[in-house]
């Protein structure tokens, strides 16, 4: 497994060179740092801990500080831990920039999810409506709570249960998503669907855990030789 840690800066879409229209999400991957290891002599598990985006010294905590001085950078804004068996061979303070993946690679993408607030248990929970008939009254409501003898405590309300609450805000990953460009020149790869999280949200994205890791990658059609003639015309006109 490998990874690396960026920030979601919004959806956009893209076209192959038959035509096909493909929406992605553009996640930018600034060069991150390794700013620990963990091996089995010292920590009893292997990992690689990630550090992205910079911050002021003057917003940094003495911790902070310390542990950034190791790896000899600047104190982190994200720092998450992969157990990356493909990332071992990095060193404290190496940079890992976004070559690491390739276009057909698929990934997992773990963000926060956007907060929605208060919200019922219909919206919340994706339940069930009640009938619709002027006679029922029960349309929107939660259901039976606890009905006791069949409950674990006997007219307790279990753990889990679907009711009205704060939606959203919690930390959640999309599995199976497809990269469909990594472009190493601006730091930034497009991948296809949606992430989790709001735009300029803090994302870690990693080799995806189900059995087919990449595909074949797709042909995109380059727009670089129309805009360059393109310029090359307005240029002419000008001079």
């Amino acid at each position: 497994m490998k990874g690396i840690l960026g920030r979601k800066l919004g959806m956009t879409q893209v076209f192959t060179t038959d035509g096909t229209l493909i929406p992605v999400t553009v996640v930018e991957a600034t060069p991150n740092v390794v700013m620990q290891k963990k091996t089995n002599e010292n920590d009893g598990y292997e990992a690689v801990q990630l550090g992205f985006e910079d911050i002021k010294e003057s917003r940094a905590t003495k911790a902070n500080k310390g542990h950034a001085a190791k790896a000899n950078t600047a104190p982190k804004r994200f720092a998450r831990e992969l157990r990356a068996d493909e990332m071992m061979n990095l060193e404290v303070g190496n940079d890992v920039k976004v070559d690491i993946f390739s276009a057909g690679d698929i990934v997992d993408v773990t963000g926060i999810s956007k907060g929605r607030g208060f919200n019922g248990t219909i919206v919340r929970n994706n339940a069930t409506i009640g009938p619709k008939s002027h006679g029922s009254g029960h349309h929107r409501h939660i259901g039976s709570l606890a009905t006791t003898g069949i409950t674990s405590r006997k007219g307790g309300i279990d753990k889990g249960t679907t009711m009205a609450g704060q939606t959203g805000g919690y930390v959640t990953t999309n599995q199976n998503l497809e990269i469909i460009k990594v472009d190493v020149e601006n730091n930034y790869m497009l991948i296809k669907g949606n992430v989790p999280g709001p735009k300029k949200g803090l994302v870690m994205v990693k080799t995806t855990v189900k059995g087919v890791k990449n595909v074949p990658a797709k042909e995109l059609i380059n727009y670089a030789p129309v805009a360059q003639e393109a310029a090359t015309e307005v240029a002419k006109e000008e001079e």
